[in-house]
């Protein structure tokens, strides 16, 4: 995973509530298990019309807001199954951090596994982040656990041995082989069945 500090980059307002995880990522893409190549089907019911062709009137088909690697979003999000492809689809579209109100469970411990950054943040502050143009960046900083743009501040809150894990880039299977030795000695003292 990479480490994340500091992020700074373009936001796209999509306020939806309840955008659930098969509005992310439909379930006839969950064919493959290899994390590359989702980003195509991102939200693939709103991005394309009937034809295959991109639908116009979607934000993320915009040409403003097309490289936008900040989602600003409304509550609930990602709720419904617990595919971790909808956290793959997001990330491999280019996302970064998502800004919501709240995360189904499931999907919120998924994004943060994946090294994407769920941050959660209360109505009137995504509002105002929503209505920035497309050319404003947004810089979050993990360490100091603030969004900025502008005069505008924001603070939030993450698990401190989450925000430990992100800033160091460290996965589960990272943290585990760090104990790779008390895990041999361990296994060494064991009984052979």
């Amino acid at each position: 995973m990479e480490k994340f500090t500091s992020y700074t980059g373009k936001s796209v307002p999509l306020m939806n509530d309840n955008i659930d995880t098969d509005q992310i990522l439909p379930k006839e893409f969950l064919k493959q298990v290899d994390k590359a190549g989702f980003g195509k089907h991102l939200f693939d019911e709103w991005r394309y019309l009937a034809d295959g062709s991109p639908n116009p009137d979607f934000i993320l088909n915009t040409s403003e807001r097309k490289d936008s690697t900040i989602l600003v979003t409304g509550e609930n999000f990602g709720s419904g199954s617990s595919r971790e492809h909808a956290a793959w689809a997001i990330q491999d579209y280019g996302f970064k951090v998502i800004i919501a109100g709240s995360y189904g469970d499931i999907f919120y411990m998924n994004a943060l596994k994946n090294g994407l950054l769920p941050i959660r943040l209360e109505k009137d502050m995504r509002e105002k982040l929503s209505q920035l143009p497309a050319d404003q960046s947004i810089t979050v900083d993990l360490i100091a656990q603030e969004v900025r743009t502008g005069s505008i501040c924001y603070t939030f809150q993450i698990d401190p041995t989450w925000k430990a894990k992100l800033i160091s880039g460290s996965d589960d299977i990272s943290v585990t082989l760090q104990y790779e030795d008390e895990i041999r000695a361990y296994e060494e003292k064991m009984t052979n069945y």
